[in-house]
């Protein structure tokens, strides 16, 4: 029978998300990795198995806990238009306030990890897919409302979202000033108003 961990799994994997969206992936060995996450080496491969394997487990735990727990609390709890300003206006505020400029995991490992590796391309496309159809149901939803235009499809919509997103996670790395990233957002906004079409 297994012995019981001796550790809280959610709050390693935090230190785990900390130390890889800090460093990135290729300057993190084990060794750190164990130390920032306070357990051994042995525990770390008992537990997580491979840098690698701990990767996979830390990235799907920084998802959940940013963009899945947004979409739980926007979507269908507010009208599509509140949904994505709620979620562009969280995404500022983490941007300003994060000292340490570290942008957001997900885009760093597309940059850093997934154009050398087959496995993470296609994990962090399927994330960015999710993504994309969250702003899609949210748009089609606007649409169907009457709030928001019509004139471009919720598919283009949608896409002109992810890339602005992504965008606003590039730049706020080396340049998180509110009224650039709030002012990027406005005539995007503009172009979701009905009033407009």
């Amino acid at each position: 029978m297994p012995r019981p961990r001796e550790f809280d799994e959610d709050a390693v994997l935090d230190a785990a998300v900390h130390h890889f969206w800090v460093h990135g992936y290729e300057a993190t060995s084990v060794r750190e990795l164990a130390q920032s996450m306070g357990i051994t080496g042995a525990s770390l491969y008992n537990a997580f198995g491979d840098k690698r394997s701990l990767f996979r487990r830390a990235l799907a735990h920084y998802v959940a806990n940013s963009f899945g727990d947004r979409v739980s609390r926007f979507e269908g709890k507010m009208k599509p238009t509140d949904a994505i300003k709620a979620f562009f206006r969280e995404i500022v505020e983490r941007s300003v306030s994060d000292e340490e400029r570290k942008g957001c995991l997900l885009v760093n490992s597309a940059l850093e990890v997934a154009p050398h590796d087959p496995e993470f391309q296609e994990t962090i496309a399927g994330v960015l897919v999710q993504v994309e159809a969250f702003f899609r149901r949210c748009v089609a939803a606007g649409q169907q409302a009457g709030e928001i235009s019509t004139e471009q499809s919720a598919e283009n919509l949608a896409r002109m979202l992810l890339g602005m997103l992504l965008g606003i996670r590039v730049l706020a790395r080396t340049r998180p000033e509110r009224p650039l990233l709030e002012g990027l957002l406005r005539p995007v906004y503009a172009l979701l108003d009905k009033k407009h079409s």
